[in-house]
């Protein structure tokens, strides 16, 4: 079983993944990033959904949102969100290598590092292929990854955040000539240790714009952060938006 397909990864650190923080942060990203905004009746499709941390605030702006996650455990989640919160969202549980609507979708959005989760490059280039064959005539992919340039300048540094109950002890190891990044979580909770090890595909702004390139897309452009800044030293992530001209 590959990491991402274990149901009890997900669930035994949702509360790094999917805090409160990060809940409160993709609500505010969606009402103020200018690469976010949608209008009411905007068909989104976010890919790795999760717990819908961008399914609710989106649905509330009036966007027809269509979650896709493999776990269902973060299916659940999502369902009672969205309930919570009183809006309505499409929820599927499919394989984003396989998962395909064609021209349904007016944005198709992947955040917080969704991107890059398989071993062999071709199925992550699979991914955008299929989010090519989602989008309408003018519709646009958004993906949101750590690359290269930025984890340079901090990589390697074992990081300790603390959590309901306990710490997380997280280490970053560069594998295989900087292609994939291997992090290694530990959750202690009192005399309860859990261990965790997450492997991603990584990518520099020129890999991934070609990556977008390749599958169909036109209008590449890289930006540094949610703001539209530039990808330049002082980025703090790497964010490509690609446009399906036809």
């Amino acid at each position: 079983m590959h990491w991402y397909e274990d149901d009890d990864l997900w669930v035994g650190f949702a509360s790094v993944m999917f805090s409160a923080r990060r809940e409160a942060e993709a609500a505010e990203l969606v009402a103020t990033s200018p690469l976010l905004q949608v209008a009411a009746g905007t068909r989104v499709l976010d890919l790795a959904c999760g717990p819908g941390l961008h399914v609710v605030p989106l649905a509330r702006r009036g966007a027809e949102v269509t979650g896709v996650d493999l776990s269902p455990a973060m299916l659940d989640r999502a369902r009672v969100a969205c309930e919570r919160a009183g809006v309505r969202a499409r929820l599927v549980r499919a394989d984003m290598r396989e998962y395909v609507d064609p021209g349904a979708f007016d944005l198709v959005i992947s955040m917080y590092t969704s991107f890059g989760y398989f071993t062999d490059p071709d199925d992550n280039l699979r991914v955008l292929r299929n989010a090519f064959a989602s989008l309408a005539p003018g519709g646009r992919l958004l993906v949101d990854v750590l690359g290269k340039e930025v984890l340079a300048s901090w990589v390697g540094r074992p990081q300790a955040v603390d959590v309901e109950g306990g710490t997380v002890f997280m280490r970053d190891t560069i594998l295989d000539d900087w292609t994939r990044l291997r992090t290694d979580w530990t959750l202690v909770r009192g005399d309860t240790v859990r261990r965790a090890s997450i492997v991603s595909y990584l990518y520099s702004a020129a890999e991934l714009r070609a990556l977008f390139e390749a599958a169909g897309f036109s209008d590449v452009e890289c930006f540094g952060d949610f703001d539209a800044a530039a990808y330049d030293n002082h980025a703090r992530r790497l964010i490509v938006r690609g446009t399906r001209a036809s």
